[in-house]
Formats: C-alpha cells, structure tokens, sequence
C-alpha cells in the first residue's frame, strides 16, 4: 500500500466546536476515520495529522519529501501567508510527488482575506467548498496520479 499522510493546519483539531455552520458538526476524529477508510478502498496507507505549529507542518512537508510520500493537505489560516510553507509543498511537487490542497468551506465565498492563497499555485490540485468529501475526492485524486 502507498503512504499518503493528510495534514491538517491550525485550528482543525477544533472541528465540530468551531463554526460548525461553516464546518460542520464532524470532528477531527470522524475526519481520521473517515480518511483512514477511503484511502483502505483506494489502496493508500492514510495517516492524518493536525497541528496549530507552523514549523511542525512545514517540517511534514520536509518529511514527505525525504520520504517520497504524497500529501493531502489542509493548510487552513496558513494559506493565505505562510510563504515558508508554499515554499516547502513546493519541494513536494518538485520532488513529482502528488500534494492536494483541501478546504472544507470555500475561501472564495468567505472574507476578503481568505480568498489569496500562497499555497494553491504550488499544489497539483485545490478542492474546496464540499465538507469531509472534498478530502475522499483528494484521496482518489492521489491513487489516480501515484497509478499514472
């Protein structure tokens, strides 16, 4: 089975409590669990991961890369300024190595400030808008490109 690790930015450990009407009322638990049994049907080892420590995710990042691990990744508040960040998912895709942005809302439908994104033109892939499903679909997205 291929490794693929779901990592998860600030403020998503707090699922299910935090704007649940943008959210949704799921926890970051049902999100592991949910993640873990899709990629089983896709044929991927799914870790997910979470961390409000920007350092830690970009060290993820590093990780995948020396690794050769696909990513799937919600960078959450980090996307709209962690340059240090996009400058680490870019060494991934760099190193040919599918990484899939997910947001669960739509930052294009929300404040002004979340609808620049540094990490998006650096990622194979952005889907946003469609809750929990958005990250089944970016796992498909990943055992679809990893068989190409």
């Amino acid at each position: 089975m291929t490794k693929v690790i779901v990592v998860n930015g600030p403020n998503l450990g707090r699922l299910g409590v935090r704007e649940p009407d943008v959210y949704g009322r799921q926890d970051l638990a049902t999100l592991r669990k949910d993640c873990v049994a899709w990629g089983q049907t896709l044929g991927l080892e799914v870790e997910v991961r979470q961390s409000d420590d920007e350092a830690e995710v970009i060290g993820w990042m590093h990780q995948a890369v020396d690794e050769k691990t696909p990513v799937v990744m919600n960078p959450a508040a980090f996307t709209h300024y962690s340059y240090g960040l996009a400058d680490a998912a870019h060494m991934v895709t760099d190193a040919g190595l599918p990484l899939m942005e997910v947001h669960i809302s739509n930052p294009s439908a929300r404040d002004q400030f979340r609808r620049h994104s540094v990490i998006s033109p650096v990622v194979t892939g952005t889907i946003t808008g469609l809750g929990f499903f958005g990250y089944r679909l970016a796992l498909e997205a990943v055992a679809h490109l990893i068989q190409q």
